[in-house]
C-alpha cells in the first residue's frame, strides 16, 4: 500500500478536537470555500515571477560584478548577490513544497512535474521528501511517529549528556559562545544531513528496521528503511533528478569555472539550506508548544501545536507566507499559500487560546530562545492519565550532535503504518 496523498489526515488517524464544540468539520466550514481552490493562473504567475527574479539576479551578477575593479567591492557585491538570490531560491523551493502537497494546481501531473524540477535544482529529492513530509503532516508532534525535530524525553536526554537523570534540573544552559557555535553547525549542515541520515526523526518514522548500511536510513536509498518497497522507483527517480542537476553543474564548471559556479549557485544554495532548517525548526520549536505521546496524541492536537511567526516583507513576498501561516498549513495542507492568510483569520476565533503565534519578535531572538529553552520534554503533570498527558519543553545544554539515526533504536521500535 503506497502513501495516501489524497485523503485528509483525519481520515487516516485519530482526528481529535480543539474542544467539545470545535473539530475538523467546524474548522473547515469556517474557511471560505474558495480558499481550498488552487488557481493555475495565480500559481504559475508566482512561479514565473520567481524564475524571472532568479534569472535577472544571476545575469546581473555575471555581467556587472566582475567589472568592478576594487576587490573588496566585488566581494561585498558577490555576498549581497548570494544572500538575495538565496531568498529567491527559497521562494522557488516553497513552490516545490506546494507541489508536494498538491496545493500548487488541480493537476497532479503538473504538481509533480514542477515540484520535481524545482526541488531537483535545489538538490532536494522531490518524491523522497514528499513521502516523509506527508508522514510528518499526518503525525505532527507525535513523539513516536513524527519526522521533524522530535525532542528527547528525560531519560534519553540524560543519556546523551551522560548525566544523572534525577539531577537534570541542576544543569544550566550552554555558554553563549557554545550556543552560537551549535546554531552555526545546525544551520550550516542540518538540511543535507537530515536528508542523508533522517536525524531528528522519531523511531517509528521508519517503514523498516533501522539500516546498518551507510546512509541506509537516508532519503536517497530506494530500498532503505524510510520507504515502502513499492516506493523504490520514485525514490530512484528523485536520485536521477539530483544526478541531472549534478551533471548540469559539472557542465557549467567546464564552461565557466568552479569559482563562478560556486558564486552563482553554491552561495544561494547555502542560504537555502540555512533558511529551510531555520524555518522548519522555529515552526515546531517554542517553549509554549506542547508535544504528545501516542496515547494522548490526535491529529488536531499535533497540527495546532505549531507556531506562526513573522518575517516581514521577505516572509510575505519572497517566502510566500510559509513562516507567517503555518498552523493553517498543518490543519489543511492543500490550501494554496496565497489563501493562507484569509483561512488563518477565519479559524483564529475558533482556535482561541489553542492558536500559537509569536509575531512580535524578530528572527534571531526566537532562534536563540528555541535553542536554549527547548532541549527536552517531560509531562507537565506526571500524575494524569497517559491519554491526557501533555509534554512540555525544558531548557538545558545541547547534547553532542547526532551523526546517524538508528543507533538508539531497536527493531521493536518500528510501528508499521
Amino acid at each position: 500500500m503506497t502513501i495516501d496523498y489524497t485523503s485528509h489526515p483525519t481520515e487516516l488517524v485519530a482526528a481529535g478536537e480543539v474542544n467539545a464544540k470545535i473539530g475538523i468539520k467546524e474548522l473547515r466550514n469556517a474557511i471560505p470555500v474558495d480558499c481550498f481552490k488552487p488557481s493555475y493562473r495565480t500559481s504559475l504567475s508566482y512561479l514565473f515571477r520567481d524564475l524571472a527574479f532568479a534569472a535577472t539576479l544571476m545575469c546581473a551578477a555575471v555581467f556587472y560584478i566582475p567589472q568592478m575593479k576594487n576587490f573588496a567591492a566585488r566581494c561585498v557585491a558577490w555576498a549581497i548577490y548570494g544572500y538575495i538570490e538565496g531568498l529567491v531560491f527559497v521562494g522557488l523551493w516553497v513552490l516545490g513544497h506546494e507541489c508536494g502537497h498538491m496545493a500548487f494546481s488541480p493537476s497532479r501531473l503538473l504538481n509533480d512535474t514542477v515540484g520535481f524540477i524545482l526541488h531537483s535544482v535545489m538538490l532536494t529529492p522531490y518524491f523522497s521528501w514528499k513521502s516523509t513530509h506527508r508522514r510528518h503532516h499526518i503525525y505532527a508532534n507525535n513523539l513516536v511517529m513524527d519526522h521533524n525535530y522530535v525532542p528527547p524525553r528525560r531519560a534519553e536526554y540524560a543519556s546523551y549528556l551522560h548525566f544523572d537523570v534525577a539531577r537534570l534540573e541542576e544543569l544550566t544552559e550552554d555558554s553563549p559562545v557554545v550556543t552560537f557555535l551549535r546554531i552555526i553547525v545546525q544551520q550550516a549542515i542540518g538540511w543535507p544531513w537530515y536528508l542523508l541520515t533522517n536525524i531528528t526523526a522519531a523511531p517509528s518514522s521508519l517503514q523498516k528496521p533501522p539500516s546498518k548500511k551507510p546512509f541506509g536510513n537516508s532519503h536517497f536509498a530506494p530500498t532503505g528503511s524510510l520507504f515502502r518497497t513499492e516506493e523504490a522507483s520514485l525514490i530512484f527517480l528523485s536520485d536521477l533528478g539530483l544526478a541531472a542537476t549534478a551533471f548540469v553543474l559539472w557542465f557549467a564548471i567546464s564552461k565557466i569555472g568552479v569559482e563562478m559556479v560556486a558564486l552563482l549557485y553554491l552561495q544561494p544554495y547555502v542560504w537555502v539550506n540555512h533558511w529551510i532548517v531555520a524555518i522548519t525548526y522555529l515552526h515546531h520549536t517554542h517553549p509554549a508548544l506542547p508535544k504528545f505521546e501516542p496515547e494522548a496524541w490526535t491529529f488536531i492536537k499535533g497540527a495546532i501545536s505549531t507556531v506562526d511567526r513573522e518575517f516581514g516583507w521577505i516572509g510575505k513576498h519572497l517566502f510566500h507566507g510559509i513562516i507567517e501561516f503555518h498552523v493553517i498549513h498543518h490543519l489543511f495542507s492543500r490550501i494554496p499559500f496565497y489563501h493562507a492568510e484569509e483561512a488563518t483569520n477565519a479559524i483564529i476565533p475558533l482556535l482561541g487560546a489553542s492558536y500559537h503565534s509569536d509575531k512580535k519578535r524578530t528572527f534571531l531572538p526566537g532562534l536563540w530562545e528555541a535553542f536554549t529553552k527547548c532541549q527536552w520534554v517531560e509531562p507537565d503533570d506526571p500524575a494524569v492519565m497517559p491519554t491526557e498527558r501533555t509534554m512540555r519543553y525544558k531548557g538545558g545544554p545541547s547534547p553532542s550532535p547526532k551523526i546517524t539515526m538508528g543507533e538508539d533504536f531497536s527493531e521493536g521500535d518500528i510501528v508499521t503504518k
